[in-house]
């Protein structure tokens, strides 16, 4: 059943100024709205439990692509077409723009941001992953000025996150890091248009044969995007060869809890995972 347009309220506030300050007046109240990618499936599936939104779309504020020598910042409604057509992004942080490629069809990724899909908390996104293998910080704005928090541990379960209901998220950052190997790779159904069965990000640094820095994240194993820090720490100051690699494969078992679900089984996406990884390291040397 199809939701009912009129029961539902669209509000568009002139500027960020006006939406944080709506979301401060009636907290709760109103839920931000940008490309609506997800909110639209669920509105026509009639499963759009919300009713007040704010159409943050309009607003340029959260729209630029910022490049320094440190760092390159993303405003949180960049589409993925954004991502994918700005060159310094497509450079250095290659895994991001193959992420945003393969995120639906071409209509998706003209309206689908950035922003969206990380506080859509779906554990399946396709950029998520990237975003923690490049250890993203996010900027969160309110009516009382701006904190930036570790893109790692924003997710706390399930759908929940660590951002407060006067906040929005407003940028992205990713620090610039040379030097870097860079790997990505989802497993769908099919090659396109597909929700993830299992996603893995790495980058890797290598020192000689010594792993001197590691960052791996994976999507669909677990409720939330997962950083490995723990199959890192086995990893990080070892020598990359097939005992580590080996020893890695077990750790990352004891650290992610896949299911079974309607896109796959638990035993597959465990099986996946450890054939990915080992694919990321052996590709590494």
């Amino acid at each position: 059943m199809r939701g009912y347009i009129p029961n539902y309220q669209l509000v568009t506030p002139s500027s960020l100024a006006e939406a944080l300050s709506l979301l401060a007046n009636e907290p709760r109240k109103w839920k931000p709205f940008a490309g609506g990618t997800d909110l639209m499936v669920l509105l026509e599936a009639g499963k759009l439990s919300h009713r007040n939104y704010l159409n943050i779309w309009p607003l340029k504020e959260l729209r630029q692509i910022a490049v320094d020598k440190s760092h390159v910042t993303l405003g949180a409604l960049s589409t993925y077409t954004d991502v994918q057509a700005n060159e310094v992004l497509r450079t250095e942080f290659p895994m991001l723009c193959q992420a945003a490629s393969e995120t639906g069809g071409l209509a998706i990724q003209n309206r689908g941001t950035l922003g969206g899909n990380i506080v859509n908390a779906s554990p399946a996104a396709d950029s998520p992953p990237a975003l923690l293998a490049y250890d993203a910080q996010l900027e969160l704005a309110s009516s009382h000025g701006t904190r930036w928090v570790a893109y790692n541990g924003f997710h706390t379960g399930y759908k929940q996150m660590e951002i407060r209901d006067d906040e929005l998220l407003s940028r992205i950052r990713l620090p610039r890091t040379p030097g870097l190997t860079h790997y990505y790779r989802k497993v769908g159904t099919r090659k396109a248009q597909a929700i993830s069965k299992v996603c893995l990000a790495g980058v890797l640094r290598l020192r000689e044969a010594e792993i001197e820095d590691v960052r791996i994240a994976l999507g669909s194993v677990a409720p939330i995007p997962l950083r490995c820090e723990r199959t890192e720490n086995v990893l990080r100051g070892g020598n990359l060869d097939p005992m580590l690699v080996q020893t890695a494969v077990k750790a990352l078992a004891a650290e992610i809890s896949p299911i079974d679900d309607i896109r796959s089984t638990k035993d597959y996406r465990l099986r996946v995972s450890q054939n990915l990884l080992v694919d990321f390291l052996t590709r590494a040397h």
